[in-house]
Order: structure tokens, then C-alpha cells, then sequence
């Protein structure tokens, strides 16, 4: 089966969907409006037939004409690759290059921001996601909060296949550290955006290292805030146990969350939170804001603590609870780590999505 991705290839996302798929012998095509960081895709299966130099801005930058242009060069893909499925990942840009196509089989998979915020912008917004979702075959979406807000813009199906992780990657496991055995290591791995709030968690770091000097805060990630960010931990005088890690690799990622102790995530808002999930595959307990996906991930305390969005307090009493019960900590760990198995197991989430392309063939067939 040959599958066309429509998705962005900086996206560690779209490299779990894209390997995932390739391992399992399907020809994998790329076509991505931005630039991968490192060349992930070096794989067999998998082609990257457009991709370029810099990334393409495509939800304010593409007028009508410079649309036309990259349907064209997707035309001219499909016609060279003829692929089985052709499949949006992100219900917006990439979704609307697809339905332009005029291809189908065709997947539209909702991964966030493209059906909770882009609709809200204006009429028009909503007219483009409303007109994307009709020229699709199927929708899928990565969570049941993601799936009510397709339901606001259209009636059709939602089929809900999460981001699922790799437990056998994403486990407790020895790594050589960048901390010694004795510090507390409080873990974020977040885009360094407002909307994520990184400023809440150094603030509900200071508040406890000078109790705990055993402390040390890991921030893995890039973007807008970072001199800001690292401005605040100067100031604070707090830089020596705050380490800044930059971007990290998706196949280095699981060797970070066994560095660390506890994993937070105090987003404003989130449409699932696949960090928490890979961290608490790792047995690490997590500390989420009661928003979205992340609740509907961390159903209650038993699996992580929530707290209310941009709470300095609640986080560090969340954050104190943790280092001064140990064995609270390996508890709730392990129970997460049950849960992730249950529900978010990304063997059993890729075959799901083969199943969509298998029924969406068969039916093509008749």
C-alpha cells in the first residue's frame, strides 16, 4: 500500500506516523510547507517528494494563487507516486491542499489548534475547514476534546486514534544523566511558547529550590520565550539549577524522561499532550493543568496531579507533594505507566489507522 502524507516534516509527529507505517512495509510520500531538522526520513519506504528550504508560513502567508501552486506540484506527486490513500495531517493547510486535490481516498487528521482555534478566526475560516471536512473520506482525531470541536463544524463520523507511544522505547530504563544521582530533576519538554507557560513553572521552581538544594529544573524545547525565559532564571538567581536543552531529536527523547523525576505541563490549553503520555510510559508521574486533552489524559490522582492553569501555588504544593513522598512518586509511576499501556499503546493506535486505510480501500474497490 503506498499512503501520501500531507504533514509537516519538523514534526516529531508526523516522523512516528511516517516510520511507523514504513516499518511495517507500506511506501511512505512526504509533502511538507516546512523543513525537517534533522533527515529523520532516511528509511527504505519512505520518500520526501516536497519539502522546502524554509518553511512556508501556511495559515497567513498563502494567498488563493500561491494555493493553486502547491495543488499543482500535489497533482503532479499523486500522479507520479499514484498512491493508495493521500492523508492531511492537520485539518487546515495541509487539509485544504488535499481536498484541492481532488484525490480520494482522502484522511483529514484534526491534531489541534487547526479545528480549536482557526475556525473561531472568522466566517471565512470556518467556511475553509467546513468545505475540507465534506471533500474527506474519513476524519480522525488525536482526542475526544479535539473530536467535539470537529463536531461544531461538521456532522460527519470522527474516528478518535490518539498519538499513541511506544512502550518499548518510551520505558524505565538506565541512561547516562546530565544530573547526579542525588538532585530532584523537574522536567518540562515544551515548545518555549506562551501558551505553554514555562514562566509559571520556573516561578513554582524558585519557590521551592531554596528550601530543596537538592532541585534542578530540565526545560527541553525552542521557541520565542527562551531569552525571556532565561533572563527570568538570572534574575531569579536560579540559572545554575535551571538547564536549557534546545530542541531534542525525537529518537533521544525517551532517555530524557529517565533523567527526570516528575514531568509538568501547564499548558493554557491542550488538544491531547503526548509528553505527558510518553512520560508517564516512563513511569514518571506528571503535574497537568486541568484543561482539554490533558485531562481527558490524566483521568485522575492515581495517574497524575492537575492543577488549575497559571496556579503558582497549587503547581508547587503539587511539585512539594511529590519530592517529599518518594514513594507516592513510584506509585503513581507505575500506575500511569498501566494506563498508557491500556489506552495509548502506539502499536495498537498504528494498526487502527492501517484499519481506516484498509476499510477506505475495500470500499473504493466495490
Amino acid at each position: 500500500m503506498k499512503i501520501l502524507l500531507l504533514s509537516d516534516t519538523y514534526s516529531e509527529h508526523t516522523e512516528k506516523w511516517a516510520i511507523g507505517l514504513a516499518d511495517k512495509g507500506f511506501e511512505v510520500g512526504l509533502f511538507s510547507f516546512n523543513k525537517a531538522s534533522y533527515e529523520w526520513y532516511n528509511h527504505k519506504n519512505i520518500t520526501v517528494f516536497f519539502e522546502p528550504e524554509k518553511k512556508i508560513n501556511a495559515e497567513s502567508n498563502l494567498t488563493k494563487l500561491a494555493y493553486l501552486k502547491y495543488v499543482g506540484i500535489l497533482k503532479n506527486i499523486i500522479k507520479h507516486f499514484k498512491p493508495d490513500i493521500l492523508h492531511a495531517h492537520y485539518a487546515t493547510s495541509y487539509g485544504l491542499v488535499g481536498a484541492l486535490s481532488g484525490f480520494h481516498p482522502y484522511v483529514i487528521s484534526c491534531w489541534g489548534t487547526d479545528v480549536m482555534k482557526f475556525p473561531q478566526k472568522n466566517f471565512i475560516a470556518k467556511s475553509i475547514l467546513k468545505y475540507n471536512f465534506k471533500s474527506a473520506d474519513e476524519i480522525c482525531a488525536t482526542s475526544n476534546t479535539i473530536k467535539d470541536y470537529v463536531a461544531k463544524v461538521t456532522n460527519k463520523p470522527v474516528t478518535v486514534i490518539p498519538f499513541g507511544v511506544n512502550v518499548d522505547e518510551f520505558k524505565p530504563k538506565e541512561v547516562k544523566s546530565l544530573f547526579d544521582e542525588s538532585d530532584f530533576v523537574i522536567g518540562s519538554i515544551k515548545p518555549l511558547e506562551p501558551l505553554y507557560n514555562n514562566d509559571v513553572l520556573i516561578e513554582s521552581f524558585n519557590s521551592l529550590v531554596k528550601k530543596y538544594d537538592h532541585l534542578k529544573l530540565l526545560i527541553i524545547g525552542e521557541g520565542s520565550e527562551e531569552a525571556r525565559l532565561k533572563q527570568m532564571c538570572t534574575q531569579l538567581k536560579i540559572e545554575e539549577k535551571v538547564k536549557f536543552t534546545g530542541r531534542i531529536p525525537f529518537n533521544q527523547i525517551s532517555n530524557y524522561f529517565n533523567m527526570i523525576h516528575v514531568l509538568a505541563n501547564l499548558s493554557e490549553y491542550e488538544s491531547f499532550g503526548v509528553s505527558v503520555i510518553e512520560a508517564m510510559a516512563c513511569e514518571k508521574p506528571v503535574i497537568v493543568t486541568n484543561v482539554g486533552g490533558l485531562k481527558e489524559v490524566v483521568t485522575d490522582d492515581s495517574v497524575g496531579i492537575k492543577v488549575e492553569v497559571r496556579n503558582t501555588e497549587a503547581t508547587s504544593a503539587a511539585l512539594e507533594q511529590l519530592i517529599l513522598n518518594t514513594a507516592m512518586c513510584k506509585t503513581i509511576g507505575k500506575n500511569a505507566r498501566e494506563h498508557v499501556l491500556k489506552l495509548y499503546n502506539w502499536e495498537s493506535n498504528l494498526h487502527e489507522m492501517i484499519k481506516v486505510y484498509e476499510e477506505l480501500i475495500n470500499k473504493k474497490k466495490k
